[in-house]
């Protein structure tokens, strides 16, 4: 009888747990864009992992060009760049906000002492960095303990005074450690700066080079910053280089990042790696392309996989999804965000459908 009353016990367990329905995940998707049409600033959306479609859209601040974002890691802050030339007699602004359930509450703005600020990025010791592309400079706020700008001017990193040939275009500054990477698309160049008593100063070495009109837009760390990627906006190519004993980065590879068979114009954009490392992504204005390689794990270096075409017009950044399994592109000229599944064993990507949005630049998960 017991044997009976536990095996039915067991038998009902088993039901009941066959019956719980199975958890989907949703995440939060932050988009920036340009606000000289149709929209009005920065979206969101929530996104369903299982399904991989976007919906819930909404207008969370009215901002004038937030054209890249960036989210805190603890969650509880946004900062959106306003990529203009008016927000004060010197350029653009950075603002920040405090993240509520998905909500943004408006914190304050700053100017970025340049025009046409164009990146934001943030480190883990209290810094935030605003490359202003129009203005040729770096400016570096520090950020008190809870998330907000603290008092004083920043400093303010002048690339206009390195070269008097070529015109300084800083595109893109990632914080590494103690380090801040700076890539200027006008001087054709990575520049590494350490932090010094509080103050960023030029490191050992001071400039990564690349070819001439190259142009560099935005980089990624591999192994774990061993390997430095750079996607060349005007070159429409990626090079990968090495960190040497001495941590100084040596060039190992350039690849091409279109079709030999292209012949129109292209401008590369953004690039990312795969969550586990083994696959590297750039994204190609022009041929509007999603590039696809393989990483080597030993060497760094890249093979290549193929093309995907974007379905839609002007790939600006993309994301891949905190699951790793989707791939998303805000295509600015063509108003829509497509969304493709990733193979995780191949790195190929399969379009699985679109959501329309006027002029999408940036994309950002909150998780």
């Amino acid at each position: 009888m017991k044997k009976s009353l536990f095996a039915s016990l067991m038998i009902l367990f088993a039901s009941a747990c066959k019956e719980k329905p199975e958890e989907i995940p949703m995440y939060t998707l932050y988009v920036g864009t340009y606000t000289r049409g149709a929209s009005e600033g920065i979206y969101t959306y929530t996104f369903d992992a299982a399904k991989g479609k976007l919906s819930d859209q909404k207008l969370v601040a009215k901002l004038p060009n937030p054209s890249y974002l960036s989210v805190s890691k603890d969650k509880q802050h946004l900062y959106a760049v306003q990529e203009t030339t008016d927000f004060d007699s010197l350029g653009g602004g950075i603002t920040a906000f405090k993240i509520n359930d998905g909500e943004l509450e408006f914190q304050k703005s700053l100017g970025t002492q340049g025009d046409n600020p164009c990146h934001v990025s943030l480190s883990d010791k209290g810094f935030l960095a605003v490359s202003n592309h129009g203005g040729g400079s770096v400016a570096i706020f520090k950020l008190n303990g809870d998330g907000l700008f603290e008092e004083g001017e920043p400093q303010i990193i002048d690339h206009k005074v390195l070269d008097t040939v070529k015109r300084a275009h800083a595109h893109m500054a990632q914080f590494i450690g103690n380090e801040l990477f700076v890539a200027d698309f006008g001087l054709d160049a990575i520049k590494r700066y350490r932090l010094e008593d509080k103050l960023f100063v030029p490191g050992e070495q001071a400039t990564i080079g690349l070819d001439d009109k190259a142009g560099p837009r935005h980089f990624t760390f591999g192994s774990h910053g061993k390997i430095l990627y750079v996607i060349n906006e005007t070159g429409s190519t990626i090079v990968a280089f090495e960190k040497d004993p001495q941590g100084n980065y040596q060039e190992i590879q350039a690849v091409k990042t279109i079709d030999d068979n292209y012949q129109g114009g292209n401008a590369c954009a953004d690039i990312h790696l795969s969550p586990d490392g083994k696959f590297l992504y750039g994204s190609n204005r022009g041929e509007n392309t999603i590039v696809i390689f393989s990483v080597d794990a030993g060497s760094g270096k890249l093979q290549l996989v193929g093309r995907e075409s974007v379905q839609g017009n002007w790939p600006r950044n993309f994301t891949i999804d905190p699951t790793g399994k989707y791939l998303l592109v805000a295509n600015e000229r063509s108003d829509n965000i497509t969304i493709f599944e990733r193979d995780v064993q191949t790195g190929t990507l399969t379009y699985l459908n679109e959501t329309q949005l006027p002029a999408p630049v940036c994309l950002v998960f909150e998780d």
